[in-house]
């Protein structure tokens, strides 16, 4: 399960869900979400994207705990409508971690991001707390071959307490039995800290790592001989606002420089 996506660079999309009803926002309805996010994912398969993030990022301010019920369903419901439209196309998902975790399982779906795998960190939705220990009994209990993509030090989120990155990507991997390792920028589309890849690199270079914002068409070569892969959102949508739909030239045009 280490290996998530077995490219020598993974190209892992994001498809962000537009907000769902329920949620703190305005919702154009569960159709028009599903209509977008069908788009979106046609686009990262057919642009030459290895693997997507489905997550609920409309729905900030998100919960500290676990999400709604029916976002559960919904994600799930369209999880699994993008895996059958795009057999190729690895898919994670975002959401709580055990949340995350029934939705790939139920979806057949190839990993998950988990925020907080192990630690504490203060963020915008309060304290979360890592619970690595019951995040892979669960894992182990689903039966599912679910690889796990942690972050290390979040973005929009500062530690409990005193933490150095490679202290918490140890723990992280080799304690907390993540597959993958994320290191990002301070929050959406804003850079990762090369100094802090490194610290990473060095502390686990047995992990696989991936660059989790920031990344874009003239950042690539940057990270090319530090990661193993890079989660490309904001600079893939039209005038690289997130709000707006994905663009195939964009993908296209990323994907030309693996």
């Amino acid at each position: 399960m280490r290996s998530l996506v077995t490219r020598p660079f993974a190209f892992v999309g994001v498809v962000h869900l537009l907000p769902l009803p329920g949620g703190p926002r305005l919702s154009e309805g569960f159709a028009a979400v599903r209509e977008r996010a069908l788009a979106d994912a046609a686009v990262l398969a057919d642009g030459g994207a290895h693997a997507a993030i489905l997550e609920n990022f409309g729905d900030a301010p998100f919960p500290a705990g676990s999400v709604e019920p029916h976002v559960v369903a919904f994600t799930a419901m369209l999880a699994a409508e993008i895996a059958a439209r795009h057999p190729a196309l690895r898919l994670g998902i975002r959401n709580d971690a055990r949340s995350a975790l029934g939705v790939a399982a139920a979806a057949g779906s190839a990993f998950v991001r988990v925020n907080v795998h192990v630690g504490a960190m203060v963020t915008d939705q309060g304290l979360l707390q890592g619970d690595a220990h019951h995040t892979l009994r669960y894992r182990r209990e689903l039966g599912s071959p679910i690889g796990i993509a942690a972050d290390v030090l979040v973005k929009h989120a500062v530690p409990l307490g005193p933490a150095e990155a490679g202290s918490v990507a140890a723990d992280t991997f080799r304690r907390g039995g993540a597959d993958v390792l994320i290191v990002t920028g301070a929050g959406t589309g804003r850079p990762a800290d090369p100094t802090r890849a490194e610290e990473v690199r060095s502390a686990v270079p047995e992990a696989p790592l991936w660059i989790g914002s920031g990344v874009d068409h003239a950042s690539l070569p940057t990270w090319r001989g530090l990661a193993q892969g890079a989660i490309v959102g904001t600079a893939l949508h039209r005038d690289a606002r997130v709000t707006e739909p994905l663009e195939l030239d964009r993908v296209r045009a990323f994907a030309a420089l693996l």
